[in-house]
């Protein structure tokens, strides 16, 4: 694969951060700088940033941030993917942990972990997930109360649970849920007689979107990130 993008899998470092460590001479292929970011590499290499190792995980954990208009999935025939994105050497065995609606920007996990994918989106966890959401309407406080105690979706008998709301604007909040059911912000604030016009996630569990990824930009989870969920 790429150097920069064997740098940007086994550091924690972005693409764009990856080539200006390249660019910069922190990287050594085989114990000799390597200044050139599209430098193919194998396992066998040794490479070195800053003097650390590198080398690849067993199991590859990645965030994306996902630009609107990106489908949440392997294969599309009409959008572009979440896959997409990617190197194509990376996407075979690649999953989406937690899918979001097309039009829903932020913060996607992708991994080739089966049992991490199953802890985090189990309803048994309650993972707790973020969304900034967009709204039609001014928020009254009655939305509010009703949010944060629970709301009955439209054909779903049973209510939602408690969330975490915060207004940011007047038409403007801040929603955390620990379930993840169809469309289910999207729904709630319908159900509190409201609409939202654009929606972004910024946490699952203790990760945070890196506010130095770029729209369709990823880079790998550190060991702190994967064990922050789940």
């Amino acid at each position: 694969m790429r150097l920069d993008f064997f740098v940007a899998s086994t550091s924690g470092l972005s693409r764009k951060e990856a080539k200006r460590a390249i660019s910069a001479g922190r990287v050594l292929v085989d114990n000799v700088p390597c200044t050139r970011a599209n430098t193919s590499v194998c396992e066998t290499r040794k490479i070195a940033l800053d003097g650390t190792p590198l080398v690849l995980p067993g199991a590859r954990y990645l965030m994306l941030n996902k630009p609107a208009g990106v489908v949440s999935a392997t294969r599309d025939g009409e959008h572009a993917t979440a896959l997409d994105l990617l190197p194509a050497q990376w996407r075979a065995g690649l999953h989406i942990v937690g899918r979001l609606d097309r039009d829903t920007t932020g913060l996607l996990l992708l991994t080739d972990d089966g049992q991490w994918s199953h802890r985090v989106t189990s309803p048994r966890i309650e993972c707790p997930k973020t969304y900034r959401a967009w709204l039609a309407e001014p928020v009254s406080p009655a939305m509010l109360e009703q949010l944060a105690e629970g709301v009955l979706l439209k054909n779903d008998p049973k209510p939602t649970r408690p969330a975490e709301v915060r207004q940011l604007a007047e038409r403007i909040i801040e929603l955390t849920i620990t379930e993840g059911r169809y469309h289910q912000v999207k729904r709630m604030l319908a159900a509190v007689g409201n609409h939202v016009t654009g929606l972004h996630r910024s946490r699952i569990g203790g990760i945070i979107l890196d506010p130095a990824l770029a729209e369709g930009d990823y880079r790998a989870l550190t060991a702190d990130e994967i064990a922050s969920v789940g």
